[in-house]
């Protein structure tokens, strides 16, 4: 092996036909098990011509260490079964499909003298950088298991590969890949003519571009960076809904200034219309705030297109069928409209209002991706924000109101473990104030955040934004969304992936 001190110099660098003769000595003495089996010169100028991309080498002090070799292919029609001749067109690389949608690597070897320097890991690397620029599905090739034929009497190539996984046999080919980020989808057989060593089997290994995107059918914007806008509500009294709703148009207009993606009000911002029903009971008063519901939602999704912003907003009383619910609206800028509702109510909305539970929770579509919506107390239960999470939410927004501090804690608290254990973004945006003159809608406490996961991208507290606590304000905040897949396939843990679905599963009703 090379002293480490020895090296002046490592380089990646595209293939070149005069390297021939150094890549041929390196191929034999990198498969001592299979002498004859390197490429020809041909083989590799017509690789050249076709892909002059995907053939890379990595240099030590200007001598070739080792290299990777790949096509693109059309991997649908492989994607059941397949030989190594035959996703190589019998060695013509004619199956090199420009348009295709899967790189496909058909060499990768590090020189014997040069291993345990990492510089698979580099080649392994370029293979996915490449796959990203070319917005390719992700990299597949057949890997090779030398150290099978000791095992083969006694297990299948499966029993094999679990028993490598758990680290109880070691096989140093596909450790490596595995611990490259590569996972085995199924069993080759006969595979590579004359890989005795593999007794004929190799694993088909993949990895997933998280930043692969089809080609769009019609003119999209997809939103990698999303603004969110949080408007922390003062409670305080007004006239009518004109009054109420004035006072919401200033706050959209504000943070559609800051060009925001959405717009987020707490839950039942629209309280203090409740005083001028202040000498009825509390079930009565409420139910006539609920007559203001269906202007309300209607003067929000113009205001939606008018300023060019999703408005979520907050939520209210509603009477269906007699029942009274606490819900709300996804107001979008292209005019349409998404309903979502309180699923678990409070014991005092129960018991002081009579209010009943809704029954719908899903995952809205909008024009920056999937989002869900809980209000307030439903996100003290973890199983609806896994259920959203699995359903691809990548922004969970929860309107609120706490008249207490204890009470806001637990919303706060709740919304941070929720980002942390489904791997999303939390916005939480409530009222602050006092309305002496509403019955049960006395005092309110509120501090406006947006929360993340915890790990190297994202800040370590988990806080990406927070307003002052109990202050009229509103609050900015850019997420990024490429980090959430980033953080899903190589995060530090991965909550979402490394969860043990053979004891437990969340499943909808």
């Amino acid at each position: 092996m090379i002293n480490t001190n020895e090296i002046e110099n490592i380089e990646l660098s595209y293939l070149q036909l005069k390297d021939y003769e150094e890549l041929k000595q390196a191929l034999i003495e990198s498969y001592p098990e299979m002498p004859d089996s390197y490429w020809l010169r041909p083989q590799l100028k017509t690789l050249i011509n076709r892909f002059p991309e995907g053939q890379v080498v990595v240099k030590v002090n200007g001598q070739i260490a080792g290299c990777a070799f790949s096509i693109i292919v059309d991997f649908s029609k492989y994607v059941t079964r397949h030989t190594y001749k035959r996703i190589t067109g019998n060695y013509t690389f004619n199956t090199h499909t420009p348009d295709g949608d899967m790189l496909y690597g058909i060499e990768i070897f590090i020189r014997p003298e040069y291993r345990g320097l990492r510089l698979g890991r580099r080649l392994y690397d370029y293979r996915k950088e490449l796959c990203e620029r070319l917005n390719l599905k992700g990299v597949a090739f057949g890997g090779r298991i030398p150290n099978y034929h000791k095992y083969a009497d006694q297990m299948s190539p499966k029993e094999y590969i679990a028993k490598v996984r758990m680290k109880e046999i070691d096989d140093p080919v596909l450790n490596f890949q595995i611990s490259n980020d590569f996972y085995p989808s199924k069993i080759l057989k006969n595979y590579l003519e004359g890989d005795e060593a593999s007794n004929d089997y190799a694993v088909l290994l993949k990895w997933d571009n998280i930043y692969y995107e089809e080609e769009a059918k019609q003119p999209v914007i997809t939103k990698k960076i999303v603004r969110l806008g949080l408007v922390q509500w003062q409670m305080r009294p007004y006239n009518n809904l004109d009054d109420v709703m004035n006072q919401a148009e200033y706050f959209i207009d504000a943070v559609s200034g800051y060009r925001s993606d959405f717009a987020l009000f707490p839950e039942f911002f629209m309280a203090p219309l409740m005083a001028e029903n202040n000498h009825l009971s509390e079930p009565e008063a409420i139910r006539e705030l609920a007559k203001h519901s269906e202007a309300i939602n209607q003067r929000f999704s113009e205001l939606a297109i008018t300023y060019n912003i999703n408005i979520i907003t907050g939520s209210m009383p509603e009477i269906r069928d007699d029942r009274l619910y606490n819900a709300g609206y996804v107001c979008k800028r292209d005019g349409s409209v998404e309903r979502f509702e309180k699923l678990h109510v409070t014991p005092d909305e129960a018991k002081v209002w009579g209010m009943q539970g809704g029954a719908e929770l899903k995952a809205i579509e909008t024009d920056c991706g999937k989002i869900g919506v809980l209000i307030c107390y439903d996100i003290e239960f973890p199983e609806l924000g896994r259920l959203l999470a699995d359903e691809g939410v990548d922004i969970l927004f929860v309107p609120f109101l706490t008249d207490t501090q204890n009470g806001y804690s637990r919303v706060r608290n709740c919304a941070m473990a929720r980002a942390i254990e489904n791997e999303c973004y939390v916005a939480i945006a409530g009222g602050v104030g006092n309305l002496p003159k509403v019955h049960n809608m006395d005092i309110q406490y509120a501090q406006s955040m947006v929360f993340t996961p915890c790990d190297f991208s994202f800040p370590m507290n988990g806080i990406k934004a927070e307003a002052t606590p109990n202050t009229e304000m509103i609050v900015i905040a850019d997420v990024d969304i490429d980090l959430l897949r980033e953080l899903n396939q190589f995060g530090s843990v991965r909550n979402l992936k490394d969860r043990r679905s053979d004891i437990f599963q969340v499943k909808r009703s």
